[in-house]
């Protein structure tokens, strides 16, 4: 056996190449003996390492041993075939575009060799998966090494958990709560501005009061707070500022932005407010709804302050919306009630509606129909299905009619329902000039629209008409998830 011993092999040229032997040569690297790699070489790894081809394969191919793949299947599922394997001999295989979930990649042996002991194709099939396999014998053929079956990337979107219902619209997700939860933020999103959430949180509604001798007729609950913020622009369909919008279909101007990190987020949903009862005339407030920094606040209740206004009895005002005050404003006042039973009056005792999102209510009138109607809710889409439908879109915090009686009215004719407002809000009830019989109840408010309750109608002798109770509230919250 001939030996040369030398420090350097330079080639003749500057960036010249240097080769060892021939093609089917084989030079032995005794145990023991360490290879520094500074530069560029090849061929030179321990027994089983790959170097990692980077021309990514999209379709069936055959493995060259050695050799480490990026497969995408985002296109359909394919086929790697192996070669013949011997003792020592490698491959690795990733999942390029996290979809073996979807679409799987086969890996086929060569002949009767085997794969795990067993002549048998096998199916990568979950998410993110690389595998790393080496010939080892006849008897077992290619084992698999190294199996990584998670999915070590970063998160384009946000995923999170939670809600009474989870739903995706286009590129959103929507999560839906109609009573107490949490909403988890699992994943954050690498960019910022995929962190921005969108929201409606609506209060819950205002019961109404019960007409009584003292009170005759009584005002009817205002809607709850409605507060909601839209990444998306859109396009005024009104001047009204805040008037329902064509295109994405939300109020405008929005609301103050939320950006949510990875962590729990505490929603409460506020109650409707229960209705008044003998002998008091006035409903209670609603409940207040909140996520994160964002709180609206309850409807008030027979002249109340509150998310919107409750309106006010016969001898009374109507509440202010929007209080306590944000920007933008999260409700509207409630109606004043009248008392025309006067010589030259038409004897009528009617309450005044209950304030909603976008519209204050009406005031009480002082001839036929007699109803005060409420306000008007605001109408949203892309928030799911929720909310009183009308128009294709979606209403809430509507505020609730005005009840009362119609102490002159000369014919059950004369009486009429005062219509809520658009968005879950109930009609109040006008009761003729009748001594016998019961008074008129009113109509609650909706659950889950935060709509105020309307007011209950009495008869001469006040028998029997009673408030009701206002609309629970919602939260909603959606995001881009793909």
């Amino acid at each position: 056996m001939s030996e040369v011993k030398v420090n350097k092999i330079s080639p003749r040229t500057n960036c010249g190449t240097v080769t060892l032997g021939d093609s089917g040569d084989t030079f032995t690297i005794p145990s023991g003996v360490s290879i520094s790699n500074s530069g560029t070489a090849s061929g030179f790894g321990s027994t089983g390492e790959v170097s990692w081809n980077t021309t990514v394969k999209t379709s069936t191919f055959t493995v060259t041993a050695g050799e480490g793949f990026f497969c995408n299947t985002t296109g359909g599922a394919f086929t790697a075939n192996l070669p013949a394997g011997t003792a020592g001999s490698s491959f690795a295989i990733a999942d390029y575009a996290a979809t073996f979930q979807t679409n799987n990649l086969t890996v086929s042996p060569n002949g009767s060799q085997k794969i795990g002991g067993v002549n048998a194709d096998v199916v990568l099939s979950t998410e993110g998966q690389s595998a790393y396999f080496v010939y080892i014998d006849d008897t077992q053929g290619w084992i698999n090494v190294i199996d990584s079956t998670s999915n070590i990337r970063a998160n384009a979107f946000i995923e999170a958990t939670g809600g009474n219902t989870v739903a995706t619209c286009g590129d959103f997700k929507i999560h839906t709560f109609t009573g107490p939860g949490t909403f988890t933020v699992t994943n954050t999103a690498v960019c910022a501005a995929n962190n921005i959430v969108d929201y409606v949180v609506v209060a819950g509604g205002a019961g109404s009061g019960n007409p009584s001798d003292g009170g005759r007729s009584s005002g009817s609950g205002g809607a709850g707070g409605f507060r909601y913020f839209a990444t998306t622009p859109v396009n005024p369909q009104s001047g009204n500022p805040g008037a329902p919008l064509n295109g994405y279909g939300s109020p405008s101007p929005s609301g103050t932005a939320i950006t949510v990190t990875a962590q729990a987020y505490p929603i409460a949903v506020g109650g409707g407010g229960a209705a008044g009862s003998e002998p008091s005339a006035g409903g209670s407030s609603g409940g207040v709804s909140t996520f994160s920094t964002v709180t609206s606040a309850g409807g008030g209740s027979n002249g109340g302050t509150g998310g919107s206004g409750g309106g006010g009895a016969h001898n009374g005002n109507g509440g202010a919306g929007n209080t306590p005050p944000v920007t933008p404003p999260q409700g509207n006042a409630g109606g004043n009630g009248i008392n025309d039973n006067t010589p030259s009056g038409n004897g009528n005792y009617v309450g005044g509606g209950g304030g909603g999102a976008i519209a204050a209510a009406t005031n009480a009138s002082t001839s036929a129909p007699f109803g005060s109607a409420g306000g008007a809710g605001a109408g949203i889409t892309g928030f799911g299905t929720t909310g009183e439908s009308s128009g294709g879109k979606y209403y809430f915090a509507g505020g609730g009619g005005g009840g009362g009686q119609s102490i002159k009215g000369p014919t059950p004719g004369f009486r009429s329902a005062a219509v809520g407002g658009l968005g879950g809000g109930g009609c109040g009830q006008i009761t003729a000039n009748t001594a016998a019989g019961p008074g008129s109840t009113g109509q609650a408010g909706t659950a889950n629209t935060g709509g105020g309750a309307g007011g209950g109608g009495c008869n001469t002798s006040c028998q029997s008409g009673t408030g009701a109770a206002g609309g629970s509230g919602i939260v909603i919250i959606r995001y881009k998830f793909q």
